[in-house]
């Protein structure tokens, strides 16, 4: 059995938590893929839409691996209260809260996300404008309390992924278009609501449709019995 004090904790945890942050700024990217309206002519605008949503939840997966690691490792003291509460680790307490700050706003992005359909839109989008902090305090977290962040090839990782961010974070300001009034469109696997349904167009309406094998009158074609009286 692996004692909590195995070096291949420490591993995992370094491992998942650069994977992590690579996955999340990926998922800011699509996300302002998205947001921009890009798609349409090789992928739509939908598959893309699914595709940052199932990035985001691998991404939060190697998240919740790169915390656990972290607290069942008996080398540093942490615990699994300083992961939902901020200043309540013993073990750099100020690199660590960073860490859970950014862990609280991505838990709040995605229950946000998963309530879209039952709340107002103005209030999921100001909820997922904490994305954005959630990845700044992820970075500068990951800088103070990783050993591999500030060297070598980690350090390429970081500045890489915090160099995306920011074009994104630009890219998403300054090439947003202009929205619509009410709700962004929805995934086509997410649920409709059949009171919400809009109303069918008027040239579907049954009582308008002409039926199979009924030709429709003509108001300038005489029926045919004055076209007999007339020969």
């Amino acid at each position: 059995m692996i004692a909590l004090t195995s070096p291949y904790l420490w591993y995992t945890t370094r491992a998942t938590g650069f994977v992590a942050l690579i996955l999340f700024t990926l998922v800011a990217s699509l996300g302002t893929f998205v947001a921009n309206r890009i798609g349409g002519t090789y992928i739509g605008r939908f598959e893309l839409n699914e595709l940052h949503r199932s990035v985001s939840i691998i991404a939060i997966m190697f998240l919740v691996i790169h915390i656990t690691t972290t607290v069942i490792d008996s080398f540093v003291s942490t615990g699994w209260t300083s992961a939902l509460v901020p200043m309540t680790s013993a073990y750099k307490r100020l690199p660590v809260t960073l860490g859970t700050v950014a862990f609280d706003l991505i838990l709040a992005v995605w229950i946000s996300s998963l309530l879209k359909a039952r709340i107002a839109n103005g209030t999921w989008r100001f909820i997922h404008w904490f994305s954005w902090l959630a990845l700044a305090t992820a970075v500068v977290h990951g800088i103070l309390v990783g050993t591999d962040s500030r060297r070598s090839f980690g350090l390429v990782i970081v500045v890489v992924c915090s160099l995306v961010v920011v074009a994104s974070a630009f890219w998403r300001y300054l090439g947003r278009p202009t929205r619509a009034a009410g709700r962004t469109a929805l995934s086509p696997l997410a649920p409709i609501d059949r009171a919400t349904r809009p109303p069918r167009a008027s040239g579907n309406d049954p009582a308008t449709t002409p039926r199979r094998g009924v030709r429709p009158s003509s108001p300038t074609t005489p029926p045919d019995d004055a076209r007999r009286g007339r020969r």
